[in-house]
């Protein structure tokens, strides 16, 4: 009998005879064999029923990896179609990826899915797992499987399938459940053991808004109990923390229908929390060298299309006929900025030249993607753009990390994920700027990252086609990874608007460009900040610092006149002089989630000082007045 040679991760090789299945081999290995659920040969994802015809290099894949947490969570996904399709077989299936963190799968049906729908699929879900239905492969002919879908009644996986280019397909069976599917899948559905469906939301097909609204089932599945029970923990915590919620709940800020959808309306608080993190943006930048600017909100389009806006980016922008021209609302600040570089010629002495702004930008989003402050069509954009020489690159990505750290860890921000995000080597000509240009840029966010100790991981093939870029991802109090500061290289925008400095040589040269956003959007980082907080902003962002409780009606004089100096030091105060119990007073103010409450009755106005209670941590006794300012402005100049 013929052999064939394999090679594992490890380096050791193994024979066996043709035609050996993945099974077979792990059913020799010593230890992990129940961890196996799938493997890669070659480098390519398949199942543990996979045929070795010829030499190969096998690695396996563990529940317990990322990729093997995927492949668990997409075959729980094609469970759920089949436990739908067996309670309500009107239903027709669509598509069911696997997500972070979870699974989910789009349905048309005629009625909506309930809660109680839910729960009823969860019982019929944890039926197909306890029968322990292999899942089988079948590689068909694209006419067969039209043919197949076609019979089924299944007219969204017959409209996939004719927009498929090969002549063969695969499809996976489980007790008379198919599905089309590249896979692979866990061996059998007694594997998907601790899973929970989530919620139902209207998704549109293929996330368009022209098509049929579908219904999309969310749910998530883990290798173990434990890790299943963390999570729903985790996301009840989440749904208390949900800014959407606390927006309304604090008074920070609104969203209008009537006015249009994905526009923000800052209410007062939500406006001392917005411009209080603004000045701070503004601030850091100027003393490290930033000079401010602001452009207009709008531009002639020939602007866009010089940029390559216009033709790349048309479908998100708002776009406005002005007497005989077509104008652009602007959807980003770097075309404008390089607008006043150009005003005069800069030489190598006048660079680095850096300009910031904290500019309001407008894009088109899908109503179906807008989520309160975290996708918008309007919003603030913490813009900066650094126009440098080769030689100064290393230094000034250097100097932007450190700024971005610095700032998030002011805002709490303590632990983060650093991506690199490089150029596909084996596809160069898809990307501007020459070899040597991207050699450089690469180099120089490596070099600066590892100044820095930080580490990070490369993505080939990640970069857009203009230039490499950092991608720093934020975990929340809770875990959580939010979208934070970005370092992006641009080779394209010089080239377009042929942005130029003078040489030692006396020559023309175009300069480096790298754009940088330490918070990115000011709306999202709002929305994360309420989430990471809680709701409980820190004093320097709070935005009542000070609650003054009266007892009586005998102190409100004294509580005014205390409110007055409170404000006269710069402390964001109010008197709340309203005929309520003290108790009823001080639960609300916790429920504001004030970080400061003064308490005074008569004894206090006898003893001129007031009573304190501290956010978190109670009754803090007797204080002097002027003691009592000195320690919240100490907590607002430590950024406490």
């Amino acid at each position: 009998m013929e052999n064939v040679t394999i090679k594992y991760s490890d380096g050791n090789k193994a024979e066996y005879p043709k035609g050996a299945s993945v099974k077979e081999v792990v059913s020799d290995l010593k230890r992990d064999k129940k961890k196996i659920i799938a493997a890669k040969i070659n480098g390519n994802p398949v199942d543990l029923s996979f045929s070795i015809n010829s030499d190969v290099e096998l690695e396996f894949i563990t529940i317990d990896s990322e990729e093997g947490r995927d492949i668990l969570r997409h075959s729980s996904s094609h469970i759920m179609a089949q436990a739908v399709k067996e309670l309500f077989p009107q239903v027709q299936v669509t598509i069911g990826p696997s997500v972070q963190d979870g699974f989910y799968y789009d349905f048309d049906y005629q009625k909506p899915f309930i809660v109680e729908d839910l729960k009823t699929i969860e019982k019929k879900m944890l039926e197909i797992v306890r029968k322990n239905q292999p899942f089988v492969r079948e590689e068909i002919s694209k006419e067969k499987a039209i043919d197949q879908f076609k019979k089924l009644g299944e007219n969204y996986k017959v409209e996939l399938l004719q927009e498929i280019e090969d002549n063969s397909v695969t499809v996976y069976k489980n007790n008379g459940f198919t599905d089309l599917c590249r896979g692979p899948h866990v061996p059998s559905t007694g594997v998907v053991s601790h899973f929970k469906l989530l919620s139902v939301a209207g998704a549109y097909w293929r996330g368009d808004e022209n098509n049929k609204m579908l219904q999309r089932i969310y749910g998530t599945s883990f290798p173990t109990a434990k890790e299943l029970k963390e999570y729903l923990a985790k996301i009840e915590e989440a749904k208390k923390r949900d800014h959407r919620v606390l927006g309304k709940k604090l008074d920070l800020y609104s969203i209008h229908e009537e006015a249009g959808a994905g526009l923000i309306y800052w209410h007062p608080k939500g406006t001392v929390i917005k411009r209080e993190i603004e000045r701070f943006w503004e601030d850091e930048h100027v003393r490290r060298g930033f000079k401010l600017v602001s452009i207009p909100h709008i531009a002639r389009d020939r602007l866009f299309r010089t940029s390559g806006h216009y033709d790349f980016y048309r479908e998100n922008m708002y776009v406005l006929n002005i007497d005989e021209d077509e104008y652009v609302v602007k959807p980003m600040n770097c075309p404008g900025h390089i607008m006043i570089y150009q005003t005069s010629i800069k030489s190598y002495r006048d660079l680095p030249l850096k300009f910031a702004e904290l500019g309001t930008v407008y894009r088109y989003e899908r109503s179906g993607t807008l989520h309160g402050l975290l996708r918008v069509r309007g919003f603030t954009q913490g813009d900066a753009h650094i126009f440098c020489t080769p030689e100064q690159l290393l230094d000034e990505v250097v100097k932007i990390i450190d700024l971005a750290l610095f700032m998030l860890d002011i805002f709490g921000y303590k632990e983060f994920e650093i991506m690199l995000s490089a150029r596909d080597p084996e596809k160069k000509e898809k990307y501007a700027g020459s070899d040597e240009d991207w050699d450089m840029a690469e180099d120089a966010l490596m070099k600066a990252l590892e100044k820095r100790n930080i580490a990070y991981k490369v993505e080939k093939g990640e970069a857009v086609f203009y230039g490499p870029k950092i991608d720093i991802k934020m975990l929340d109090a809770i875990g959580r990874g939010w979208q934070g500061p970005t370092i992006q290289f641009d080779f394209n925008l010089p080239g377009r608007f042929d942005v130029n400095f003078v040489g030692e040589d006396g020559e023309k040269h175009h300069v480096f460009m790298i754009h940088t956003a330490v918070l990115g959007s000011i709306e999202r980082f709002v929305g994360g900040l309420i989430e990471h907080y809680g709701g409980a902003f820190p004093v320097w962002l709070a935005p009542v610092q000070a609650k003054i409780l009266n007892i009586t009606d005998r102190q409100q004089e004294y509580c005014r006149d205390l409110e007055e100096k409170l404000k006269d030091k710069g402390i964001r105060a109010e008197a709340d002089l309203r005929n309520e119990k003290i108790g009823y007073k001080i639960r609300e103010s916790e429920v504001d989630k004030v970080p400061y409450m003064a308490i005074i009755g008569d004894k206090e106005i006898e003893s001129g000082k007031v009573s304190v209670r501290e956010r978190g941590k109670g009754d803090l006794g007797a204080m002097d007045i002027d003691d009592f300012i000195k320690k919240i402005k100490d907590d607002i100049l430590n950024k406490q």
